[in-house]
């Protein structure tokens, strides 16, 4: 008995030796892959590259034994030593895979579109870098609709996850609304504010026509196609595949190029997602938590110092308020939030309540026609090339049209973060000061506030020269024929600024030249523009060829995606 006794000790501790000595996915891991703990505040997103997010291990729900929620990994000073890894629901990534409900498309084109995107890993790399600020939010209201978690990926193929993406064919933001369809959902889009680019509305608005799509089609896949191509296009391929005795779904219809390359490049990048590693690239780890919270602002504010009271750059105060068309924040009565990073949500709070500045160092100007730019500028102290960027006036000596403009106004908004209680001011007071100075006078001046009546007045107007977007870089094919001057004269730029921007030796072009057009005064990310996948055809190409044909109404095509 007591022989039997020690023989079953013996067998225990090896069992549980051998149990400790075990790493994790053994089989799985790829050579020279790290696994990732998060850490206790998951507030910020993680930066660390993960390799095969396949490898963390999910946490299970309440009701599962122990056992199953734990495995043990090598430890970094024993290798025996066993350590706990437990993400799941810590980690975003293993949340949407958890969601998916679309059924996998079989389609030849996936393969094209993996190629593609796996070949480009900075890419890849800046377009996860930028969702990691809005991927909770719109899997949080992916979830609420009771939608497929792959719905979150789509601004990728959209967009790129860049807020300020614009294509030729005037779509906007990362769900890239055309202007029309944008107002029928009730984005709102005037010479202030472009809501298309707002990151909380436009979900919503995205998330509500897909929803629609779906109820319309009954199937993901041709909701996704009418979301690229308008429902009118999908009702009609249906319609005469019917009449063809055809089948009619998604893979049976004849679609436009782009819009059957749409379903297999949201695969390819699912795909790409779920298993990074099969295609050798490391996807950013992003924590599940959120990002941003909603704050609420003053009737009107410079953006530029709501980001010194929020203790955040400007960059990334515009990362998360990209539906601004002008650097004065302003709500015209109507409720009025920014979004600002958790953590920066209360300093806002605090520095603003004991802010005793203007808010706002801009004015509106009533500028004449035929009033020269150069004497604007000089009257007010701004240089000429700042004032036609933030008014977004066309390269032009003068006033064409009669119009509200910004100019400043004399007053300096900023802020320096206080070092001591002792700099606080009492609420009162510092609402007296806010209020900018009316005492000055001057012909054609509004020093009291910014006037977003009259200027909302002069847009509708002025539709053409105030169109409230920012014009991004535009990819355009030289056709055969045409000239500098004319493409110059075609997109409201000089031949010089195509020169430079093209590094061209001279006036001369072939057809079939890709050339950039900056249309923006300021400079723009390497983001903007890039080539896509070679069987999908350019869009600035076929933007300039329905041009030429009086393209169809909006509403026959919902938008365009932007080249990323």
């Amino acid at each position: 008995m007591t022989k039997l006794s020690t023989q079953f000790i013996s067998f225990s501790v090896l069992a549980i030796t051998t149990f400790i000595c075990i790493p994790a996915h053994s089989e799985s891991n790829v050579i020279g892959e790290e696994l990732i703990i998060l850490p206790d505040d998951p507030i910020k997103p993680i930066t660390k590259d993960l390799g095969v997010v396949e490898n963390i291990v999910p946490k299970k729900p309440s009701g599962y034994k122990l056992s199953e929620t734990l495995e043990p990994i090598p430890h970094e000073d024993a290798i025996y030593q066993q350590e706990v890894i437990i993400i799941g629901s810590d980690d975003l990534w293993q949340r949407i895979k958890n969601g998916y409900a679309i059924p996998d498309s079989t389609s030849r084109l996936v393969a094209t579109h993996e190629n593609w995107y796996s070949s480009r890993p900075d890419y890849i790399r800046r377009m996860v870098e930028r969702s990691q600020k809005y991927l909770f939010h719109i899997v949080e209201e992916v979830e609420k609709r009771g939608m497929p978690t792959e719905i979150a990926l789509l601004p990728m193929i959209e967009s790129a996850y860049n807020p300020q993406a614009y294509s030729t064919s005037h779509a906007s933001g990362i769900w890239q609304f055309i202007p029309s369809t944008g107002k029928n959902f009730g984005l709102k889009q005037n010479w202030w504010v472009d809501n298309r680019r707002n990151v909380v509305i436009a979900t919503d608005a995205a998330l509500t026509y897909l929803q629609k799509l779906h109820g319309m089609f009954g199937s993901w896949d041709l909701a996704l196609a009418a979301y690229n191509a308008g429902e009118g296009t999908i009702g009609r391929a249906i319609e005469r595949n019917r009449r063809l005795g055809l089948g009619t779904d998604y893979e049976s219809l004849n679609l436009p190029p782009e819009t059957k390359n749409y379903v297999p490049k949201l695969q390819a990048i699912k795909n790409l997602m779920t298993n990074p590693g099969k295609y050798g690239l490391k996807i950013q780890t992003i924590a599940n938590t959120a990002y941003f919270a909603k704050v609420s602002a003053p009737t009107q504010i410079d953006a530029h110092l709501a980001a010194k009271l929020a203790e955040i750059s400007d960059d990334e105060f515009l990362a998360l308020n990209p539906s601004n068309n002008r650097p004065v924040i302003t709500n015209n009565g109507e409720k009025h939030e920014l979004l600002l990073p958790i953590l920066a949500a209360q300093t806002f709070r605090d520095n603003l309540a004991n802010y005793n500045k203007p808010l706002v160092s801009w004015q509106t100007y009533f500028a004449k026609r035929g009033e020269r730019m150069e004497n604007i500028a000089s009257k007010f102290g701004i240089q000429l090339s700042k004032l036609r960027h933030i008014n977004n006036l066309p390269s032009q000596n003068k006033i064409k049209n009669a119009s509200t403009i910004l100019v400043p106004n004399g007053n300096k908004s900023d802020f320096n973060a206080p070092k001591s209680a002792d700099n606080a001011v009492g609420a009162q007071d510092a609402e007296t000061n806010r209020k900018i100075s009316t005492e000055q006078e001057s012909d054609n001046i509004n020093l009291v506030a910014v006037d977003t009546v009259n200027s909302e007045k002069m847009t509708e107007n002025n539709k053409d020269r105030n169109e409230p977007v920012k014009i991004l870089n535009i990819s355009h094919k030289v056709e055969k024929g045409e000239t500098l001057h004319a493409i110059a004269k075609r997109y409201g730029v000089s031949v010089q600024q195509i020169v430079e921007s093209n590094s061209l030796k001279n006036n001369q072009v072939k057809s079939g030249q890709l050339l950039t057009i900056n249309t923006s005064a300021q400079e723009q990310s390497k983001d903007t523009i890039t080539n896509k996948p070679s069987n999908t055809s350019s869009k600035a190409s076929r933007a300039h060829s329905r041009s030429k044909k009086k393209t169809a109404s909006p509403k026959k095509k919902r938008h365009q995606s932007v080249k990323n």
